[in-house]
């Protein structure tokens, strides 16, 4: 087992010392961000803590089934907290609305594994060797002593196998495949987490991808394969936003495709762009860092201002200035 680092030290004794606890995460949260929040809610649960959960959108419903309670709910206003952790997020501002509610507070507890972190909270664990936040947590309960339940095994479960592309993406480390065994031997069920996550899609979700494979488009040299989202696909085929999750992974897959992307309408000037690299010579993370995001070297994202168009012509131009210097 890895040394436990000093700043989780820090973190177990805020933790010990905290009665009421608020765990928040960020907009449009995916696998694990959900996983992570559920996982450390139930440990801390279990270890005596009154534990709230929230973020501003609502858990996906293809991860409804690790939160068979609802304890997601929206925090009273002006409500107190002994600590705030923030799971799996970046930046105070991609907290969302969530960030308003936690303002009166004792320590604030940050704990992520994205490498553009900005490290705002007092208490800041972030840790890119890790490909998801839910292998911190496992570690967390770990060092603190906590035992495994067979639903926080599920979350975690969730969390790392969705943040590491079901353990297909580079990030995934020996580390990483041990930690999803020891979840499996702790009562992770893995048959039922894939069948929920994977395998169980709304119809809806699959007019979207028909969507996506009638209108992707290649270019740099078929090196890059991009398509749009606009309200009025999410309109035509029924759809929520959440569900466009993973939808860039069936361009990515494309044989000669390096770097995948996908640009969605936020706004009549807003357009959230999602990046994909599948060579680890292509660091999207620095793609998005030019337009003020963040994420990992094979998967990042950013919300840029602007006319479609020019912002399609912006991204398409820095990635084509990505690949040729690694020709």
């Amino acid at each position: 087992m890895k040394d436990c680092p000093k700043v989780v030290e820090q973190i177990l004794q805020a933790l010990r010392d905290a009665r009421t606890v608020c765990i928040v995460g960020h907009v449009r949260p995916d696998g694990d961000c959900i996983g992570s929040q559920l996982g450390l809610a139930f440990a801390l649960e279990n270890a005596g803590h009154e534990v709230t959960v929230w973020n501003e959108d609502s858990v996906p419903p293809k991860l409804r089934f690790l939160d068979p309670d609802r304890r997601f709910r929206k925090p009273a206003s002006g409500q107190h907290f002994d600590a705030v952790v923030a799971t799996d997020c970046a930046a105070f501002e991609r907290l969302g609305r969530a960030g308003a509610q936690i303002g009166d507070r004792g320590v604030f507890i940050n704990i992520d594994h994205h490498a553009s972190n900005t490290k705002y909270a007092d208490l800041n664990w972030v840790s890119p060797r890790e490909p998801s936040t839910g292998e911190l947590i496992f570690d967390l309960c770990h060092w603190a002593g906590w035992k495994i339940t067979k639903p926080i095994a599920n979350c975690l479960f969730t969390a790392v196998s969705t943040d590491t592309g079901s353990f297909q993406y580079p990030s995934t480390t020996p580390d990483t495949l041990q930690t999803a065994a020891e979840l499996v031997d702790r009562g992770a069920d893995l048959g039922h987490i894939c069948q929920e996550v994977y395998q169980s899609y709304p119809l809806t979700r699959i007019k979207l991808l028909r969507h996506v494979y009638n209108t992707f488009r290649l270019t740099h040299g078929e090196q890059t394969a991009y398509f749009w989202l606009r309200q009025r696909d999410y309109t035509r085929a029924g759809a929520a936003t959440d569900e466009a999750e993973g939808l860039i992974d069936h361009i990515r897959s494309i044989e000669g495709v390096v770097v995948a992307i996908v640009f969605e309408e936020m706004g009549e000037e807003l357009t959230r762009v999602s990046w994909r690299s599948k060579s680890g010579a292509v660091n999207v993370a620095g793609l998005a860092e030019q337009f003020g995001g963040g994420g990992h070297k094979a998967a990042a994202g950013a919300r840029i201002t602007g006319r479609p168009l020019g912002v399609q012509r912006r991204v398409l131009s820095a990635v084509k200035r990505a690949l040729a210097s690694v020709r």
